[in-house]
């Protein structure tokens, strides 16, 4: 938390806080306010996550609460579980590359375990094209700022394309994926 202040609250307005219960971004009440991501239950994955949504969101999305998002809750059908995965791909890419910097391991979020079967091999393998695709063309700029200060903290390189690619194909070598 204090490492988000440091890199984004002068600028943005905005804090990280601790939740007891399901992720929320809330945009201040008045110009003067704070902007609050807060993130659930004080859980580590969940602050990187929350934090990936905010760097992607645009100026007009952090003036709406959850930036204007749709949420459908656990149980959805095929075509709700697409769209979902869709929009998920590119915030948890960025959780990825922060898991990276913190030296941590990642691993993606389906959030439907009430719903219909999912394929976490196929979503896990979108999630990283795109991560892969951030490395290639570049990072979005909150995102690269908070991630390099991840790094810098904990101590861990720069993810390098290359070695990203390469430790996919090992884990899918080794699960038996071709």
């Amino acid at each position: 938390m204090e490492l988000f202040h440091q890199c984004f609250y002068h600028e943005f307005r905005t804090e990280l806080v601790a939740g007891d219960d399901e992720p929320l971004y809330r945009p201040a009440s008045d110009a003067a306010g704070t902007h609050q991501i807060i993130f659930a239950h004080g859980f580590f994955a969940s602050a990187l996550h929350e934090i990936a949504h905010w760097c992607i969101a645009g100026e007009q999305r952090r003036q709406l609460e959850d930036y204007g998002y749709w949420y459908e809750p656990d149980g959805r059908n095929a075509a709700q579980q697409a769209q979902f995965e869709q929009v998920e791909r590119k915030p948890q890419a960025l959780e990825w590359l922060f898991a990276r910097c913190v030296g941590i391991p990642f691993q993606v979020s389906i959030d439907n375990l009430g719903g219909i079967e999912v394929d976490r091999a196929a979503f896990t393998d979108a999630v990283h094209q795109q991560l892969c695709s951030y490395l290639a063309k570049g990072v979005p700029p909150r995102a690269e700022r908070f991630a390099r200060a991840l790094a810098a903290h904990y101590q861990q390189p720069w993810p390098q394309l290359d070695h990203v690619r390469a430790e996919r194909q090992q884990k899918r070598q080794l699960q038996g994926v071709a």
